[in-house]
């Protein structure tokens, strides 16, 4: 297994993200609506690697999951699961956990957050809508001080606002929800990044 900093060493000197690339996450999590009816937030022990619920079901990480699993082939269980392993002093101490588990940790907002952003796929957080692309990964802070995550769709409304790929409560969903809450993260999956998560698996 090959460390974060050698990847990115690597890496980094790949091409620039082709704007096309991510609509691969849009189609996938797009798949995922009225398939994932359900809202389920148990704690469930998966297999390992490539552990998963039963699609019909799941949170709003989950979407996300699925849709690198099949939009390009990436394994966030086992990607998170292992740079944790590699630095788990990097990732936030929100759980009064003293080690990976793999049955939860990719399943949770801020440790994708942490991933993507070690993986250099952040990128700015902008006011308008025209920054954000399809396939683009944004994280929110919910009411209650829940986090959430979903995905740009190449779908927008007639303000020219893009919908969003997600699972709030009620199922995978095409929402305009984009600018409903307030936003944390911003990340952008292309080739080089999902290049990048492979290489940790």
């Amino acid at each position: 297994m090959r460390s974060l900093a050698l990847i990115l060493s690597i890496a980094l000197a790949a091409p620039a993200f082709a704007g096309s690339e991510p609509s691969r996450l849009t189609a996938a999590a797009r798949d995922q609506v009225g398939v994932t009816v359900t809202y389920d937030p148990a704690y469930v022990a998966l297999e390992f690697p490539g552990g998963d619920l039963p699609r019909d079901r799941g949170v709003c990480t989950d979407v996300v999951i699925r849709a690198l699993r099949d939009g390009w082939g990436v394994d966030l269980q086992l990607a998170v699961n292992r740079d944790m392993k590699t630095d788990f002093a990097a990732y936030p101490a929100l759980w009064g956990l003293t080690h990976p588990d793999r049955n939860i940790d990719h399943r949770r907002v801020p440790n994708l957050q942490t991933l993507f952003a070690r993986i250099g796929a952040e990128v700015p957080l902008e006011e308008g809508p025209a920054p954000y692309l399809p396939g683009d990964i944004i994280s929110w802070k919910l009411p209650g001080n829940l986090d959430h995550i979903g995905i740009v769709s190449d779908r927008r409304t007639d303000a020219g606002v893009p919908l969003i790929l997600h699972n709030i409560g009620a199922g995978a969903k095409e929402e305009d929800i984009l600018f409903a809450y307030p936003m944390t993260g911003h990340y952008r999956i292309g080739k080089a990044e999902a290049d990048r998560l492979k290489a940790l698996q």
